[in-house]
């Protein structure tokens, strides 16, 4: 498998762009690549730092992508096969994390590093029967997040950046994650006071 993903890796920063496109569609699909996506976000940035807009926004493009594949297979089937591979009342809690958060519930994993469930959330709101725009709009918001932030990172910090998440990705994964859902929050609470 490691040759595999060094030869997508090489594959992806050959041909860019839609490269990276590729690799985020089927790491969000069919695939599991852990951290690959974020490692060729900032090894491109690092590379062509103007150009960090484009390889957030294609990291971004495909990440959605792919996980509205998932979406539509779960939307028309995912219950069983839920059923199946989950033991009891862990669909249930899940289905009442949307209930309960809406889509923070799908936006916080999507934030999160390796090896979070991410894939089961989106499962989930297929299930769920989440609005199609909805689902779509907060991927893309999550996910853009994520990759602009990564991008800025490779910005500031060029190619210790790409060090400093080898070796602590985890981490700044969870950090960045916490800020944002900090952020999201507050938001929520300041719109839920009364006027």
């Amino acid at each position: 498998m490691k040759s595999f993903i060094a030869w997508l890796q090489g594959f992806a920063l050959a041909i860019g762009g839609p490269g990276l496109f590729a690799v985020a569609f089927l790491d969000s699909s069919f695939v599991s690549l852990p951290q690959i996506n974020d490692i060729l976000v900032v090894l491109m940035v690092t590379q062509n730092k103007a150009w960090m807009p484009y390889y957030a926004a294609m990291a971004t493009f495909g990440s959605v992508s792919g996980c509205y594949v998932i979406y539509l297979l779960a939307n028309k089937g995912g219950d069983a096969f839920l059923k199946k591979r989950l033991r009891a009342g862990h669909t249930e809690r899940a289905l009442a994390l949307y209930q309960r958060h809406g889509l923070l519930a799908l936006m916080v994993p999507a934030l999160l590093p390796p090896p979070a469930p991410f894939k089961l959330f989106v499962l989930m709101a297929g299930v769920a029967k989440v609005r199609p725009l909805q689902f779509v709009a907060a991927i893309a918001v999550a996910r853009g997040i994520r990759y602009v932030a990564l991008g800025f990172l490779a910005i500031w910090y060029g190619d210790a950046a790409l060090e400093l998440f080898r070796t602590h990705g985890a981490r700044v994964g969870l950090a960045l994650a916490g800020l944002i859902v900090a952020a999201a929050l507050a938001w929520w609470l300041l719109r839920r006071r009364p006027a």
